[in-house]
This record gives C-alpha cells, structure tokens and sequence, in this order.
C-alpha cells in the first residue's frame, strides 16, 4: 500500500466514476482500476459495490476512505512543515469561502494579503457552506469562512467581524425615504430569498419569522445579484448582506436601508482543522481579513447614512 494508492481511492469516492477520478489524478483509467483491485486485494475486501453504472461505498470502503483522508491530510501537513523550514519555499492556503460573501470580500482581501506574504500562495474554492465543512474536515482545504456559528469538534477558529444587513426596496416603494427602517414594517413585508443551501437564506427566514415578515413563496433567488434585480424590476424586497451593498447604495431604482434593530446582521469567522499545523498562518489570514472588513463595512455605513 502506498500513498498513491489512496489518493486514487479518495478520488474515486468523491467522483464515483473511474473515468472522472483518472482524470483528476492525472493517469490512465486501467492504471487507476489496476491499483483499487490492488489496493482491496491487499485488504481482503471490496471497497466499492460496482453498480451498473454507477459506484457505492461498502461499508468498509466509507471507513478505508475515512482513514485515507486522515492519512493524506497528516501527509500534507507534513510536508507543509517541511516546507515552512525550506528557505525560500512558497506555502500555500487553500480557503473556502461561500458564495455570498467572497465576490464582495476577498478581491480587498488576497491583493494586501499576498503583498504581505509574497511567500503564500492562496487557492479559493467558493461553496455553499455546508459542502465547504465538509471539505474542510476532510482534509480537502485548509481553512474556510463561514457565518457563525460553527459547531463541529474537528474544527476551530475565531470571529472576524460582524456584517450588517440593509433592507433592498425599490425607489418607488413606500419603505425608501425612510432611514433607518423600522422593523415594525417588516410584518407586512414579502420578502424574496435565495434557494435552499444558502446560510443566508437560513438567516434571513430566521428574522423574518422574528418580525412577522413573510417568504415569497413563488420565487427562488439562484445569487445575490439575481434578487438585486429582482427589487430594481420592482417584484419585492430582500435583505442583503452590506458588504454587497457596495457601489449600490446611490442607485436610482433601488434604496439600501439600515434597519433600526441591531438583530439584522451576520458573524463571519474564519475555520480551520484542530490539527492544523498552519495556525501561525490562518491568525495572519485572520487579522488581514478582519482589518479589510472593518474598512469596507466603515466606508459602506457612511455611505448608506
């Protein structure tokens, strides 16, 4: 047994597909279906249950590729430690983010982190924000930004700041020349949310509930800016995360606006495995993000007042 091996197990468990997983680690399909006969000869079961057309784990498999990403990840740590003692060696990060904060955030944050740390080299995954746990815990990525809170033994982290949602109506609506906006309006207010999977879509329900606001119940929103044009076309409200607010605040179809209590906010954290051996490096991350962050949400309250 040897560390290639597992990587194609682990591949194959995520892709259940041999064309897909050959392809991901670069060799030949025969090679890799060579080696997972191989490797469950070697073990003295059956790893997968060959389907027709498609792949299941047995249950010894689900446990081989547990310990296989155990294993994988302690290797990358490994040599993440060798690295940080190789002179002039470039580390790298790779962080999740989910998709209604990275477009707004992390184009302010990687330029100033990198001029910093000319040595890091970042990759970004951006999912929704349970996939990203998920991934995180497996060992796939390093570390993660996720709303809090986070619960999950394998993971620690710390909060960066704290972002504040603005009420998004259009300019004709009776709420737009009203600053802030009382949250006793909410009550009579159908609100459009994004689909299922998204944290913020858990959040804003959650408030809507609170203050007597209802879902729209014939529209999904697929991204941010699908209900931002959605409020311009004047088809209802949202609730949008500040730091998306950007540039927006002005528009002439569309009004921003604070709400008068201060529930209507999220708490974003950065998240990386207990058993990381790059904490020095994801507190750097930390303080850069949170330094970026005050400055845009800053200018962002400023701007909207």
């Amino acid at each position: 047994m040897n560390l290639r091996e597992l990587e194609y197990l682990v591949a194959l468990a995520d892709q259940r597909n041999f064309h897909r997983a050959a392809a991901a680690c670069g060799v030949s399909q025969p090679t890799l279906s060579a080696q997972i006969r191989k490797l469950e000869q070697e073990l003295g079961v059956a790893l997968f249950e060959r389907a027709p057309r498609r792949l299941i784990l047995t249950q010894a498999g689900e446990a081989a590729v547990r310990r296989a990403r155990t294993v994988l990840d302690e290797v990358a740590q490994l040599r993440d430690e060798a690295a940080r003692h190789s002179a002039g060696a470039t580390r790298r990060l790779h962080l999740g983010v989910f998709p209604t904060l990275g477009p707004y955030l992390l184009p302010h944050v990687v330029p100033r982190f990198m001029r910093a740390f000319p040595a890091t080299e970042i990759l970004l995954t951006e999912e929704k924000s349970s996939i990203l746990l998920r991934r995180l815990i497996d060992g796939q990525i390093d570390a993660v930004l996720l709303a809090m809170p986070v619960e999950d033994a394998h993971v620690t982290g710390r909060k960066l700041f704290s972002e504040p949602f603005r009420l998004a109506v259009p300019a004709s609506h009776a709420l737009a020349g009203r600053s802030p906006a009382p949250v006793d309006a909410l009550a009579s207010q159908n609100l459009m949310l994004l689909e299922e999977g998204h944290c913020l879509r858990d959040q804003a329900l959650s408030l809507c509930r609170r203050y007597g606001a209802r879902e729209y119940d014939d529209f999904r929103g697929t991204s941010l800016e699908t209900l931002r044009q959605m409020v311009i076309a004047g088809m209802g409200v949202t609730l949008l995360p500040q730091l998306a607010c950007t540039g927006h605040a002005t528009s002439k179809d569309m009004a921003l606006l604070p709400l008068e209590s201060g529930d209507f906010r999220r708490d974003i954290g950065l998240f990386w495995r207990k058993t990381s051996g790059a904490t020095d490096l994801m507190e750097q991350l930390a303080a850069t993000i949170t330094t970026v962050a005050g400055q845009l949400i800053g200018q962002g309250g400023a701007e909207a007042a």
